[in-house]
C-alpha cells in the first residue's frame, strides 16, 4: 500500500497536517475545539453543565473538527468539508444556486435535511418552545404578576445595553440586535431573532448563545455570591397574607389571552409566542396524550438534535471568522449585564419590602427556564435550609420568557430588512 493510499484513507489526519502546513492557526483551532467538545461532554456528565444539551453538542463539536476530509475543489463543500452539514445551504441562497445543488447536498450530508427543514427556518426553536410551554406553570407568575414582571424587565438590561455596544464594534443595527438578544438567555428566541435579523451570523450567534447558556449555569452562582451577602441569601420570604389556589381554567384563560394579545402587538414574534402558550394551554387543558407528546418526544428529540447540530456547526472555519471573535465578548457582556439587572431589581424589592425580599431571586429574571430559578433556590438553600424561594423565582423566570419575546418582537419589527 502506497503512502498516498494511506493518507487518502486517514483523511482526518491528512487534513490536519495540511492545515498545519498552510494555516497553523486553523489547525490549532481544530484541536482546541476537539478538546473543548470533550470537556463539554465531561462537564455535562458531571452535572456541571446542562447534560441534555451539552453532551450532544460537545460530542458533535469534537467529531466534526476531527472528521474533515478532502472534496473536489469544485464541489459545493469547497475543497475541504465534512459529511455532516453545509450551514450555508440552509441559511442563505448564496451557497446553493439551484434546486439540483440543494438536492446534491441533501444526499451527501446526513444531517442536512434536519438542518434545512427544521433548524434554518426556526422550526426546531418553535418545537422546543412547545415543550417548554408544556412544562411551565404560569400560576407562579399569576400569583405575583407585578413583582415577577418588575424583575424580568430589569433582567433585560443586557439585551438593551449590548445593542449600542455591538454597533460600536462595527456590526449593523440588525446584527447588533440579534447579538443583544443573547442577554435574554432564551435559546429558541436567539435562534429565531438571528434568523430574522442577521441570517449571515445565524450560525455563530446560535453556537455562542447556547455555549454561554450552558456556562451561565456554572457562572451565575458566582455572580450572586459576589453581589448578595450570605446574610441576605438566608432571607426567608414571609408567607402570603392571602393564599389563593389558581385554577387550571384561569391559567388556560391567561395563556390564551396573552397569546392573542402579544401576537396582535408583535406579529413578527407570533410563531414563538404561539408555540410557548400552546404548550401552556395543552398543559392546563389536561389532554394527557398531547402533554406526554410535548413534554417527552418533542421536547427531548428537539433538544437532542438542537445540541447535535450546534455542535457539528461549530467547526474551526466558523469560530475563526474575524466577525465572530467579538461575539465571544459581546455574548458574555449581554448575559452579565442581564444578570446584574436582575439582581438590582432584587435589591430594589428588598428595600421596598423592608428587608423581607431575598435579592437572590433577581437572577431568576434571566429567562433560562428553569435553570436560573434552580440556581437561586440552590444558593438560598445553602445559606438557609428552611428558605423556599422557588415559587417567586419561577414567577420571575416565566416573566423573563415573555419579556424576552416582547424585546425580540420589538427588535424584529423595527429592524427587519
Amino acid at each position: 500500500m502506497t503512502w498516498d493510499a494511506v493518507t487518502n484513507i486517514f483523511q482526518g489526519v491528512t487534513t490536519l497536517a495540511d492545515a498545519f502546513s498552510r494555516n497553523p492557526k486553523m489547525a490549532i483551532a481544530r484541536i482546541a475545539l476537539i478538546l473543548l467538545g470533550l470537556l463539554l461532554v465531561y462537564l455535562g456528565k458531571k452535572g456541571k453543565l446542562e447534560a441534555l444539551l451539552m453532551i450532544p453538542m460537545g460530542l458533535g463539536m469534537a467529531t466534526v473538527n476531527a472528521a474533515i476530509m478532502f472534496f473536489d475543489p469544485l464541489d459545493l463543500h469547497g475543497g475541504m468539508g465534512t459529511l455532516f452539514v453545509e450551514a450555508q445551504a440552509g441559511a442563505t441562497a448564496d451557497a446553493v444556486q439551484n434546486a439540483a445543488d440543494l438536492m446534491t447536498i441533501l444526499q451527501i450530508d446526513w444531517l442536512q435535511p434536519i438542518y434545512t427543514y427544521t433548524f434554518s427556518n426556526g422550526l426546531i426553536a418553535c418545537l422546543v418552545f412547545m415543550g417548554i410551554g408544556a412544562l411551565l406553570d404560569v400560576g407562579y407568575l399569576m400569583s405575583r404578576p407585578f413583582q415577577s414582571m418588575f424583575i424580568a424587565v430589569f433582567a433585560e438590561l443586557g439585551t438593551i445595553i449590548t445593542l449600542p455596544v455591538a454597533q460600536m464594534f462595527g456590526y449593523t443595527p440588525q446584527q447588533a440586535a440579534a447579538i443583544a438578544i443573547v442577554g435574554g438567555a432564551d435559546g429558541p428566541m436567539v435562534l429565531f431573532t438571528s434568523l430574522r435579523l442577521a441570517p449571515e451570523l445565524f450560525v455563530p450567534i446560535a453556537i455562542i448563545a447556547y455555549l454561554y447558556l450552558g456556562f451561565a449555569y456554572g457562572g451565575y452562582p458566582y455572580m450572586v455570591r459576589l453581589l448578595v451577602p450570605k446574610k441576605l441569601l438566608a432571607i426567608k420570604p414571609p408567607p402570603p397574607k392571602k393564599k389563593r389556589n389558581i385554577t387550571s381554567g384561569e391559567k388556560m384563560l391567561f395563556a390564551v389571552v396573552a397569546c392573542v394579545f402579544l401576537s396582535f402587538l408583535l406579529p413578527v414574534a407570533a410563531p414563538l409566542i404561539f408555540c410557548l402558550f400552546f404548550g401552556v394551554v395543552v398543559r392546563e387543558s389536561g389532554i394527557k396524550e398531547y402533554i406526554n407528546l410535548l413534554q417527552g418526544p418533542i421536547l427531548y428529540s428537539s433538544t437532542m438534535f438542537l445540541g447535535m447540530l450546534l455542535g457539528v456547526l461549530c467547526d474551526a472555519n466558523t469560530i475563526m471568522d474575524p466577525k465572530v471573535l467579538p461575539l465571544l465578548l459581546l455574548g458574555v457582556l449581554s448575559l452579565l449585564v442581564s444578570g446584574l439587572g436582575g439582581i438590582i431589581a432584587g435589591y430594589i424589592l428588598y428595600f421596598i419590602s423592608g428587608g423581607k425580599f431575598n435579592p437572590a431571586i433577581g437572577i431568576a429574571g434571566v429567562s433560562c427556564v428553569p435553570t436560573t430559578a434552580k440556581v437561586a433556590q440552590k444558593l438560598v438553600s445553602k445559606a438557609n435550609k428552611t428558605a423556599i424561594i422557588l415559587p417567586e423565582a419561577l414567577g420571575a423566570n416565566v416573566s423573563g420568557v415573555i419579556t424576552t419575546a416582547i424585546i425580540a418582537g420589538i427588535y424584529c419589527s423595527l429592524l427587519a430588512k
